[in-house]
């Protein structure tokens, strides 16, 4: 394995990791337009707070996709091909949340609660189907020597990735309500807080039902034992810092704490993982490893040198549209449309 090789495995990671911090609010956010308002007036308000950025929240994971379609084409094959339903879910919740921003915008009040269920419902999907495509992709798959998948429906869901399904999807809400919390005034502001405060004590639960099923249903005792058991407990401690972040009224803390651990949940996976990309439950001898599944030494080095361009103009980029967007979002005038 090169250096090459590592590190790119390492940069996808990072780009699943961020992803998910930054557009995990999002899906959080677009969960409690329909758990967590009152009236329409509080759902406009939710979605004025990631309207300036959810667009570009997404672009992280169509980057981590073509970062592995470049770096690690057999692995992009067999991934995406495998979990081509799956993924197809993760799309169409993309699809349905992203045209009910434009929509529920331009319809009038009757109309517009469906576009609201719209943002809910796809807000909902795309968490749950990209944990349930992880979770099943780290307990093995039955994948054979030429990296083609022949998996039957219970090897996609089953207990442990409806688990991980619910996990993922329970971590982004809170992490959504974090956000709601730290961007918001007024009544729904402390509705959040309140609710958040409750659901941690429900992903105690969650997160020990997880662990069990992660020592007992894949081999990252075996390969990883004190790298796992030290993610594990990172998020465990993570979650703590969030609650009690909650709890004294520390808003932007709390909303740290519940990215780092989706942070964590990535970093979990891709050390389990590793020196693999794709888990084989035929054979090990299936396996698809990090040295076998990249490019060349000059493809990635060409990709290397580009990030290294790109990179600080993106970085640069988010950061200062976050800043230009960092007040609160007060209540809104509802006017109905014409």
């Amino acid at each position: 394995m090169s250096f090459l090789q590592l590190l790119w495995f390492v940069l996808i990671g990072v780009l699943f990791a961020g992803f998910f911090f930054l557009d995990g609010f999002d899906y959080g956010v677009g969960m409690a337009t329909v758990t967590l308002s009152s009236d329409e007036a509080e759902r406009d308000q939710m979605v004025r707070t990631i309207g300036p950025v959810w667009d570009g929240n997404e672009v992280w994971l169509i980057t981590a996709g073509g970062a592995m379609f470049a770096s690690f084409p057999f692995w992009y094959a067999s991934l995406f091909s495998g979990y081509y339903l799956i993924l197809m879910l993760v799309l169409v919740g993309l699809i349905i949340r992203g045209v009910s921003f434009e929509f529920r915008k331009r319809s009038p009040m009757p109309q517009k609660r469906i576009w609201d269920w719209a943002l809910g419902i796809g807000s909902f999907m795309a968490p749950f189907f990209l944990g349930v495509m992880f979770i099943s992709m780290i307990q093995g798959m039955p994948i054979d020597a030429n990296g083609n998948f022949h998996a039957t429906f219970f090897d996609y869901i089953n207990w442990f990735s409806v688990v991980g399904g619910v996990a993922l999807t329970l971590l982004t809400y809170l992490h959504g309500l974090n956000y709601i919390a730290l961007k918001t005034a007024g009544d729904i502001r402390q509705r959040a807080n309140n609710v958040a405060q409750f659901l941690y004590w429900v992903l105690y639960v969650g997160l020990i039902v997880f662990a069990l099923m992660l020592i007992f249903m894949t081999d990252f005792m075996k390969v990883h034992p004190v790298a796992t058991i030290v993610m594990l407990v990172v998020m465990v401690v993570l979650t703590i810092i969030a609650q009690v972040a909650a709890i004294k009224g520390k808003e932007l803390t709390a909303f740290i704490a519940s990215g780092l651990t989706l942070v964590a949940l990535v970093g979990l996976l891709f050390i389990g993982l590793f020196p693999r990309v794709l888990i084989s439950s035929i054979s090990p001898r299936y396996d698809l490893l990090i040295q076998n599944a990249s490019s060349t030494q000059y493809t990635l080095t060409v990709m290397t040198i580009a990030t290294c361009c790109l990179l600080p103009f993106v970085l640069a980029y988010t950061i200062w549209a976050y800043w230009i967007f960092r007040k609160r979002i007060a209540m809104p005038v509802i006017t109905e449309a014409k």
